[in-house]
């Protein structure tokens, strides 16, 4: 019995929704020490229809987090845990990736179309307006013009837009019996549809994408109440946070002063500065971005960001795609095998290549092989490509901000690979500190969430923040090899670049045709 009754003692418990690229988590934390006291996580399906295309199931991320939830709720009860103790839930999602749903059904109009999709390659090159396949509204404006649902039920006014975080909100509070529509200013950024200096949607973007704005959810901040959770087991809680998944990790790693940084290694590599209060134009190829507002009376901080689109996906695709290995850890072992990629670069521009490129007609490429070149070799490139695409966009921040970052904090799913961590601090020649509990992104959602007003549960004032215990990684390699590995990898780089042409290619059959 006493077990019990110290459980109890456990004070106010904050819970995060991650629905990110790859998976959907659901995580519970002690809202005064920050402990992660519970989670589960379900893998989420990707389809690939067509060459570069990208697509997830609305109705399996929805239902992936129902599943986490109940899981998740059932460990607490088996730790004796009191689930009424959970006092506010956050989310946080990947971002870009967009949805069109009917109001009136509740059903989505199509699958989600994912960031990494580049069916909209054409509509981006023929712009002459420096437009990226990255960003929803391309996507969107695709799905307007090519499926038949989606432009009836714009028409006729039943069309809901939004990205993930609002998909998930409206069917959680009510769906079609009185759902939430909304999402926050940081997922809101990414649409390519905002303002970032007036927070609001800005009417001449949706004119220029002929965009209806009545379609588009309500902006609130990224802390506040949005609604009631309406069933499952925690049925009757509020919704009280909602960040992008980057901006969540820039919270979670509690990096609130101008110029503090974070690198997230999830499906892609996301590199993001906090400016403060003022925007930042990059001149050198990154994202201005707001980071983080939270409250609806408090201002909104701007984010420098740098975006690589595959990261995690090329274990993903190694594991997949080649067979080479079973699961992701095994990569490790197999690049620690040989701790050498002898000479073979891998560029993994399957989207094309994002920051600080910003170039879709990229492929990925292997080259420097030879015949002694084997799958370890491969393994090994491959994490070096992750270190090697972070080390541009770092480059390109310094250059930015004029001030060098004398370390770089890291979080996401790998970073749990020790030989990547290493390999980033000798191709960066900067330590690299990884914190003790992985999970930051979701963890800044639960903060955001526990903050909110009429919950506030959770303090953010400095001095209350719990300190986080960490690792670090010192550069193990002098600067001039790092220099000359980094120097070949810009020599691949362009080598991969403008493959994808709109030039007839024989397609073997006699007759031409367009890649």
């Amino acid at each position: 019995m006493a077990a019990s009754s110290s459980r109890v003692m456990l004070g106010p418990l904050v819970a995060a929704i991650d629905q990110g690229t790859s998976s959907t988590r659901f995580l519970v934390f002690n809202a005064k020490t920050a402990e992660l006291l519970s989670h589960h996580q379900v893998e989420i399906n990707q389809s690939f229809p067509k060459e570069g295309w990208v697509e997830e199931d609305p109705k399996e991320i929805l239902q992936s987090v129902y599943e986490c939830m109940e899981r998740t709720c059932e460990k607490l009860t088996q730790l004796n845990v009191d689930i009424s103790n959970i006092k506010a839930i956050g989310v946080t999602n990947q971002r870009e990736t967009t949805l069109v749903w009917d109001k009136e059904t509740g059903e989505a109009l199509y699958n989600a179309i994912v960031w990494l999709d580049l069916r909209t390659q054409s509509t981006v090159e023929n712009n002459p307006n420096s437009l990226n396949t990255y960003f929803s509204a391309v996507k969107l404006r695709w799905l307007m013009d090519n499926v038949d649902e989606v432009a009836e039920a714009v028409l006729t006014h039943r069309a809901m837009f939004g990205t993930v975080d609002s998909w998930l909100i409206w069917c959680l509070t009510g769906g079609k019996s009185g759902g939430v529509h909304c999402t926050d200013v940081t997922n809101a950024s990414r649409t390519m549809l905002f303002n970032i200096h007036t927070l609001d949607w800005d009417p001449e973007l949706c004119k220029y994408f002929d965009i209806p704005m009545e379609i588009l959810p309500k902006v609130r901040s990224s802390s506040e109440i949005y609604g009631l959770m309406k069933s499952g087991c925690l049925s009757g809680i509020p919704i009280s946070g909602c960040l992008g998944d980057q901006s969540a990790a820039l919270v979670g790693q509690m990096c609130f002063q101008e110029g503090q940084a974070k690198n997230t290694y999830g499906t892609g590599c996301f590199l993001l500065r906090n400016t403060g209060a003022k925007p930042v134009m990059s001149e050198h190829g990154l994202l201005t971005t707001v980071a983080y507002k939270l409250g609806r009376d408090k201002p909104a901080c701007y984010a420098l960001e740098g975006s690589v689109a595959i990261a995690g996906a090329v274990v993903r695709w190694l594991k997949d795609n080649l067979g080479i290995i079973q699961t992701s850890t095994e990569l490790e072992k197999l690049a620690a095998s040989v701790g050498t990629s002898y000479g073979c670069y891998f560029v993994p521009a399957f989207s094309g290549l994002y920051a600080p490129y910003w170039e879709p007609s990229a492929r990925g490429i292997i080259c420097g092989l030879t015949q002694f070149t084997n799958k370890s070799h491969l393994a090994f490139a491959a994490l070096e490509a992750v270190c090697f695409q972070t080390r541009e966009i770092l480059d390109a921040m310094n250059q930015d901000s004029g001030i060098p970052l004398t370390q770089l904090q890291v979080d996401g799913g790998m970073t749990s690979n020790r030989l990547l961590m290493q390999l980033q601090a000798d191709i960066l020649c900067i330590p690299v500190v990884k914190p003790s509990m992985p999970e930051t992104t979701a963890l800044g959602a639960a903060m955001a969430a526990g903050a909110a007003e009429g919950v506030s549960v959770w303090s953010l004032r400095p001095e209350d923040l719990s300190e986080v215990t960490s690792e670090k990684f010192e550069p193990q390699i002098n600067p001039e090899e790092s220099e000359f590995r980094y120097a070949r990898w810009k020599k691949a780089v362009q080598r991969a670049m403008n493959w994808e042409t709109t030039e007839p290619i024989s397609n073997g059959n006699g007759r031409d045709s367009f890649s």
